[in-house]
């Protein structure tokens, strides 16, 4: 027989300070957010994981001291990439056929 004595509960990570409010989906919702935060980041400017957040939407690394604008709990959003990616300009095959098609 299995001595199950301390086994009684499950590891909850970073909802541990929730107990049982807020309901299940929504701990789970928290945890997602709170382990991406944590989670070591790339710094832009010098390529280490060395990004930490300073505050809501900002963001610093801790080797280089490079500070810059990202999301409230990443340094990158889905929203960010394709503004950036807008800003670089259309490809040259896109840019063509605009053209051809003026």
């Amino acid at each position: 027989m299995k001595n199950t004595m301390g086994h009684g509960t499950k590891k909850v990570g970073p909802a541990r300070g929730l107990g049982p409010r807020y309901g299940s989906t929504v701990r789970k919702r928290w945890i997602k957010i709170i382990r991406e935060l944590r989670k070591p980041h790339a710094c832009p400017q010098c390529g280490l994981l060395r990004v930490k957040r300073e505050s809501i939407g900002v963001w610093k690394c801790r080797k280089c001291g490079f500070t810059f604008s990202g999301g409230a709990y990443t340094p990158t959003t889905k929203l960010g990439i394709v503004a950036k990616r807008v800003a670089k300009g259309a490809p040259a095959e896109e840019a063509a056929k605009t053209e051809e098609a003026d």
